[in-house]
């Protein structure tokens, strides 16, 4: 992806939050028949926001799995694959711990929850968000898929990762004779990452889409109401992104500087949409011509997106603790350690749960005698946290590849960030004007 969808994307974040700004300052005041009018207009605005995701989540599963089972199958022995995953939950583990430790000491520090004096609830109130989801002994019963089919239709990553890994060893295990299967898969890729590229063009759309329909619905003074909150978090982030790009600096060196240049696209689209599924195949891309090999790229980055979501666990001792500042709640630093190491367990055991990290919250709060109803007051404003927390998972899994990459001593040359067309033999030319920053991978 080049510069000119860039600045595509950026001009539907801009217009759209124009958009959303100037419908809800002219239709909110009208009372019950602005709601219904805004309600309406969100409805429609919502539809090619959901065609957009519903086109990356048709890709996400043939992209995992072949570049996984590729990047396995290359790898050879099962030691090697053994090392590069040590290596790998080495650096999660690390990196998860640092996250939640930064967002213990920031919220603190900060204390943007300090002042606000919310009356206790009712003992009986409730957050309105399902924990039914929230079982650890279920996590380790539910990584293992009963069927590799069911989870490609499910679009599980953690299932994903565990079916390509036996069949990738496997594949790996009968040689010469699994050779046209992993060149079938090779081919795969190939075909996978270029309709990547045409999925990507309606990207813009769907953000100027997404973000108007947030604003229309929600108004400017929602964001006014919690913005210390708000900045209060996005100060956090900023300074994780500093730690996790002078972490890359002192093992990668001077290549961290260039880092940013391929993964401004991915990291742009994961912070305009709220996912991290529509920023997974545009990273896969960026590590590639950076110089992260596919086989350790394809195996460091779906294990990522279900242990090493940084942004989203910084998040949950943040707003955990914010909670509890607001009603006037003293916690010792004991207490809030232990909320840590409770989080740092938890947490593992969320993946394909939408809005998970309010899951874990909210079980962490019931655990600690914190009231949940309190996650109430972060919804109205979790969407915009939410955008903050993608972007910087983008990073951080982005950057626990190069990092395993240089531990291997395999990250090669970067390729061009921005490539031109390459386009398949035999296949029509595109329109250079529409299509001129995308580019089939090297075999």
């Amino acid at each position: 992806m080049g510069k000119r969808l860039t600045w595509w994307i950026i001009a539907g974040l801009v217009l759209g939050g124009l958009l959303g700004w100037g419908l809800n300052a002219s239709l909110a005041p009208e009372g019950e028949a602005g709601a219904a009018q805004l309600a309406k207009i969100a409805s429609y605005l919502d539809i090619p926001t959901q065609m957009f995701l519903h086109l990356i989540k048709m890709i996400i599963a043939p992209l995992v799995v072949s570049t996984l089972v590729v990047g396995i199958a290359h790898m050879g022995t099962g030691s090697a694959i053994g090392r590069v995953g040590l290596k790998a939950f080495l650096w999660f583990v690390s990196a998860s711990l640092v996250s939640l430790s930064l967002g213990l000491i920031l919220v603190n520090v900060l204390q943007p929850g300090v002042g606000l004096d919310l009356a206790l609830p009712a003992a009986n109130a409730s957050s309105g968000v399902d924990r039914s989801a929230f079982d650890i002994a279920k996590f380790f019963i539910h990584i293992v898929p009963t069927s590799g089919i069911e989870a490609m239709a499910t679009n599980d990553i953690l299932q994903l990762v565990i079916f390509s890994l036996f069949f990738g060893v496997g594949l790996a295990a009968v040689g010469e004779k699994g050779a046209p299967l992993v060149r079938g898969l090779e081919a795969l890729v190939a075909v996978m990452l270029t309709v990547t590229g045409y999925v990507m063009l309606f990207a813009p759309i769907a953000v100027f889409c997404a973000v108007a329909r947030t604003l229309a619905t929600k108004g400017l003074s929602v964001i006014g109401d919690l913005a210390f909150f708000m900045g209060s978090f996005y100060i956090g982030l900023a300074v994780l992104w500093a730690v996790l790009l002078g972490a890359c600096f002192l093992i990668v060196g001077k290549r961290t500087g260039t880092l940013f240049r391929y993964l401004r696209d991915p990291i742009l689209l994961g912070f305009s949409t709220a996912s991290s599924e529509a920023a997974y195949p545009r990273t896969l891309d960026a590590l590639d011509r950076f110089g992260v090999p596919p086989k350790i790229a394809s195996f460091v980055l779906p294990l990522g997106y279900s242990f090493n979501l940084d942004g989203s666990m910084m998040y949950m001792t943040f707003a955990s603790i914010f909670i509890a500042q607001a009603y006037g709640i003293q916690l010792d630093w004991s207490t809030m350690i232990l909320m840590l190491l409770t989080l740092m367990i938890t947490s593992k055991g969320i993946a394909g749960v939408p809005r998970a990290s309010l899951v874990v919250i909210t079980g962490t709060l019931a655990q600690f005698n914190i009231p949940e109803a309190g996650i109430l007051m972060i919804l109205a404003v979790d969407h915009f946290l939410d955008m903050g927390r993608t972007a910087t998972n983008v990073v951080g899994n982005a950057v626990a590849s190069v990092v395993v990459a240089r531990w291997e001593g395999q990250l090669d040359p970067p390729e061009e960030a921005e490539p031109g067309v390459k386009p398949i033999a035999g296949a029509p030319t595109p329109d250079a004007d529409s299509f001129e920053d995308y580019a089939v991978p090297k075999n």
